[in-house]
């Protein structure tokens, strides 16, 4: 080949390469401009979002689940999607349910991990505890009570139950003895599994009662005969639900509890699991306490 044709090969083959070379920088860079507008757009629209709303009303408060004896945090989960649903922030609470002293510490050491304003709300020997947590804590702006306990001083879950006739739970009990970590002997009382759907939760369908059973947790006899520290409820707005069909604590003691609270109060055909079978009131209550404090 003659020095002329090889220098026409040369330039052909230079000429293809720099076009590769930039038909490959051109795609790269295409394809991390697109990266760019899809992880820049939509953030930068929520942020215009979020600083108008921010602009025109005030930060919703966080609300805070806590669930009683023979449940757990899942009894919520109905609840947790229409708050969400409705913008709010939620936390829901793994109660201990060992002792009402040491559940209402821990809920306290939770909720002081919480910025900004908080609605408190608890089912059953939950609202125990949250009237012992939210004592003193001046973000705490509402507390909502859901077929639950609002003891005063001193006053026990068994106390409370015993005031007034138609609980059928004792009878319904399977206790189990078990160690504390501090070496004290209690026991551990579950609901038995072939009574559970009848006390528990009747208006909930078999089958998820069913699981429900399985996946109690079990309260310790000490919790539910632990007497009360001075009760939030005499400082703060309260909200109280009851489920007139509850047979775990009767509604008279419900209301008798609401009336001394000076509550909200409102009522609802429901058995003891209210945030299983009537997740739209009980959400419904939660967020007219939140929007009476904001």
């Amino acid at each position: 080949m003659d020095r002329t044709a090889r220098t026409a090969r040369t330039t052909r083959t230079s000429r293809t390469n720099r076009t590769r070379t930039g038909l490959t920088a051109l795609a790269t860079a295409s394809i991390f401009a697109g990266l760019l507008v899809t992880t820049t757009g939509p953030a930068a629209a929520d942020k215009g979002v979020a600083d108008k709303g921010a602009a025109t009303q005030a930060p919703k408060p966080t609300v805070v689940l806590v669930h009683g004896a023979f449940a757990d945090s899942t009894s919520w989960n109905d609840v947790i999607r229409k708050l969400r649903h409705d913008r709010y922030p939620v936390v829901t609470v793994a109660n201990p349910l060992r002792s009402l002293t040491g559940d209402a510490t821990y809920l306290k050491e939770v909720l002081a991990g919480i910025d900004g304003p908080i609605v408190l709300a608890g089912h059953s020997y939950g609202g125990s505890v949250i009237s012992n947590a939210a004592t003193g804590n001046d973000n705490v702006k509402a507390l909502v009570y859901l077929a639950a306990f609002l003891p005063d001083k001193g006053e026990s879950a068994v106390d409370l139950s015993g005031k007034f006739p138609g609980s059928t739970l004792g009878d319904a009990l399977r206790p189990v003895p078990t160690t504390n970590a501090d070496g004290s002997q209690v026991n551990d009382l579950y609901i038995q599994n072939d009574k559970f759907h009848h006390q528990f939760a009747a208006d909930v369908p078999r089958n998820e009662t069913d699981l429900m059973a399985v996946t109690q947790r079990p309260v310790t006899d000490a919790a539910l005969a632990e007497g009360a520290a001075e009760p939030a409820w005499k400082t703060i707005p309260s909200w109280v639900l009851v489920a007139t069909q509850d047979l775990n604590i009767p509604p008279a003691a419900q209301e008798f509890m609401a009336k001394r609270a000076h509550a909200h109060t409102s009522k609802v055909k429901a058995s003891h699991a209210v945030s299983v079978s009537k997740p739209g009131k009980v959400t419904e209550v939660i967020e007219d306490a939140a929007h009476a404090v904001r």
